[in-house]
């Protein structure tokens, strides 16, 4: 066991997404997660090694049948013993299962039980269904990603689904645990995808208060419109991407382009900007990515060489700093943030269904002759 988060407790209802990848962040930080699965997921004999979903890192599950009143029991029992339960079902699955706030908080009051959804537990929309790319188009988020006179983007899901959902999840149960070991109570953390995105669309909301954001897509500073800011195509086919926002980074931008003598005091002028954009791009089709990584290295241009996600992990800075790391034999992104003096890590790879259970509901104080009096009942498989 490692990590800022040690010997914190939280039971995690098994869900897809956004819900997962929080108990991945508290796991990678230390905390103890028993993921309570469906029964009807697991296999016998047991699978062996791995299961490949790597948000599932870090945990032990135990898979349990929910609409059995043993495994109800069971659920109950570990919330007794937890400082936290996520969820990430829809609004009112938890509550016919027996296991929604009421019932966790009446068994602990100091619990902290964490809700995700896409729309939130209120509102007219809180019981349809819906994916990131809804969540953002509600929020605004979507509205403001994409070239000009071209339809919106969809930023893969990152947004909605990790971005303004797992972290705000991870956020707020720790914000509400902190709450809980100081007050005494705990409280239920509505999370909400659409509400997340939003929170994340703060700084696009200042600029446009300040009249310095259009509401048109691929006109402002930050969303391609800038010539200063965008991805280009080099010689071979491979991209860089230019991020050179400040005067001092952007004249040192322009002279590695061989642009120094140009008038850099109109960097912000609008309607030099298309024609600075051609002028790039042929620029940048002279040389291949690797020629443009060397020319740019160890300076302020700010600009980088676009990689695949099979390039990513063997570039040199993420091999020095150890951005990715490999678990079970699948490469992988490293825990993060890090940790000074407790350092997070991943304890084990992502479990099966099942997998580990029996340990786990050991260290979480369930007999051996409970655990089989579940499994010959089918509680638990």
């Amino acid at each position: 066991m490692s990590g800022p988060l040690e010997g914190v407790r939280i039971v995690e209802l098994a869900g897809l997404g956004p819900a997962p990848f929080a108990g991945m962040m508290l796991a990678d930080a230390g905390a103890d997660i028993i993921r309570i699965d469906r029964s009807d997921r697991a296999t016998y004999p047991p699978m062996e090694g791995a299961h490949v979903d790597l948000m599932n890192r870090g945990r032990r599950s135990v898979a349990v049948d929910l609409k059995h009143p043993d495994g109800v029991a069971l659920v109950l029992d570990l919330v007794a013993g937890a400082d936290g339960l996520m969820e990430g079902f829809r609004p009112g699955v938890a509550e016919r299962l027996g296991i929604g706030p009421e019932e966790c908080l009446a068994r602990n009051a100091r619990l902290v039980y964490g809700r995700m959804t896409g729309w939130g537990q209120d509102g007219p929309m809180a019981t349809t269904a819906g994916h990131d790319i809804d969540y953002i188009a509600l929020s605004g988020a979507l509205g403001a990603i994409g070239r000009a006179g071209e339809r919106p983007l969809p930023p893969l899901n990152l947004v909605g689904d990790f971005g303004g959902g797992g972290m705000l999840l991870a956020f707020g149960m720790l914000a509400a645990i902190l709450s809980a070991r100081t007050t005494g109570a705990g409280q239920v953390v509505d999370a909400a995808m659409v509400d997340g995105s939003a929170a994340l669309m703060a700084m696009t909301y200042t600029l446009r208060s300040a009249g310095v954001w259009q509401d048109e897509r691929g006109t402002n500073m930050l969303d391609t419109g800038a010539h200063f800011y965008e991805v280009y195509e080099c010689a071979d086919g491979g991209y860089f991407g230019v991020g050179a926002i400040e005067p001092q980074f952007y004249a040192e931008l322009m002279g590695l382009l061989g642009l120094g003598h140009e008038d850099l005091s109109t960097q912000l002028d609008r309607t030099t900007w298309p024609a600075m954009k051609e002028r790039f791009a042929a620029i940048f089709a002279t040389r291949t990515r690797a020629e443009w990584e060397d020319v740019f290295a160890g300076t302020d241009a700010c600009a980088a060489p676009v990689l695949s996600p099979g390039e990513a992990p063997d570039h040199p800075h993420n091999q020095v700093r150890g951005t990715f790391t490999e678990v079970a034999g699948v490469v992988q992104p490293a825990p993060a943030p890090r940790f000074g003096s407790t350092p997070g890590e991943i304890r084990r790879p992502p479990p099966h269904p099942g997998q580990y259970g029996d340990d786990a509901l050991a260290d979480w104080g369930v007999s051996e002759q409970r655990v089989s009096e579940l499994r010959s009942s089918g509680a638990i498989r």
